[in-house]
């Protein structure tokens, strides 16, 4: 399985953001985590198939009402800290 590490910028907190992630993220069977981050961005740790990733991806491209994301951002999946995990979850 391959992972992917992205930062999402724009008006993602306080909008649902990291539930709708995770929502999105249980149906695609992916495993991982989502947590806010202290400049107001959100970072998603995820791993699964290809397909999925991809999905995901296209879903916070959009994110849930109410949000507006101006920039995602690829970090690297060399040192994901905490791992992805099963079941999706939101780090607090």
């Amino acid at each position: 399985m391959a992972r992917l590490r992205i930062r999402i910028i724009g008006l993602v907190q306080g909008v649902g953001f990291r539930h709708f992630v995770r929502v999105s993220a249980d149906r695609l069977e992916l495993s991982g985590w989502v947590r806010n981050c202290p400049d107001g961005s959100v970072e998603v740790a995820a791993e699964g198939t290809d397909a999925a990733r991809e999905a995901l991806l296209l879903a916070v491209r959009r994110g849930p009402p109410g949000a507006a994301v101006e920039e995602i951002v690829q970090l690297s999946v060399d040192q994901i800290d905490p791992p992805p995990t099963l079941p999706f979850r939101v780090i607090h």
